[in-house]
């Protein structure tokens, strides 16, 4: 029975992918980048649907121009968060290369960051503060990869010296994702030498799962040194997600 709802699920992202690949073809170079940005978030919601994931969003976006900063999961949580608040990502670069899904991912105007690059770093905040000073919302993963969903990796500062040059305000997000039983879900998990469809095959075969995305208070960083800035959101995650301050890795 499972199995039957698993292979239902994936024949529905399958159409859902070709709309978007339709959707991004023909629709998206003839309209404005806001209803851009509000049909990716209806699909991402589709999506999620689809898999069978429910999201459920507390708290309220910060309405402007923001930099959201998350705890990192698993892929579905690009899907979550703009399912609630649709942004533009940060992603890795090698994303762009996934078949379909990157072209995707990059017509939704992803800022791609070669993070092996030390340098890139720095052309992935000067994107980012442009962005922030037109107005758009960008949303970014600290941690730099995913974890297991029981405590936080230490968040890298780096690209959030976007944010302090422009005086945006940050948009933390804890991410938290659970099954039917409501304990941590290890479908999700994404980490390791586990494939991308490997991970989707788990995803469509769980029972019940949900997905809490908390926006929490947003953050001013005028003035602020982004190292003690990646610290104070860390832990605001953290505290959001009832991580207590023993489990969390030392701040580098």
């Amino acid at each position: 029975m499972r199995t039957a709802i698993a292979l239902w699920r994936l024949a529905s992202i399958g159409r859902l992918i070709l709309a978007g690949v339709l959707r991004c073809a023909f629709v998206f170079p003839f309209i404005t980048p806001d209803k851009r940005l509000w049909q990716t978030g209806r699909w991402c919601g589709q999506v999620a649907r689809a898999l069978g994931v429910t999201v459920e969003g507390v708290g309220r976006s910060h309405d402007g121009p923001a930099l959201i900063v998350a705890n990192h999961i698993s892929w579905l949580d690009i899907l979550a968060i703009n399912s609630v608040h649709p942004a533009r990502f940060v992603s890795k670069a090698d994303v762009k290369h996934w078949p379909v899904l990157g072209w995707l991912i990059g017509c939704g105007g992803t800022l791609f960051i070669e993070r092996e690059r030390k340098r890139d770093a720095l052309r992935v905040v000067h994107q980012i503060a442009a962005s922030l000073k037109q107005g758009d919302t960008i949303a970014m993963f600290p941690e730099g990869t995913t974890g297991d969903g029981t405590t936080l990796l230490p968040f890298h500062a780096n690209l959030l010296q976007a944010a302090i040059s422009t005086d945006a305000l940050l948009q933390p997000i804890a991410l938290r994702y659970a099954d039917d039983g409501g304990s941590p879900s290890q479908a999700v998990v994404w980490v390791g030498d586990s494939t991308l469809a490997e991970s989707l095959w788990k995803v469509v075969c769980a029972k019940g799962l949900r997905v809490q995305v908390t926006q929490l208070p947003t953050v001013a960083s005028a003035g602020q040194d982004r190292r003690d800035l990646a610290a104070q959101v860390r832990h605001q995650i953290a505290g959001a997600l009832g991580y207590e301050a023993s489990t969390l890795e030392a701040q580098h």
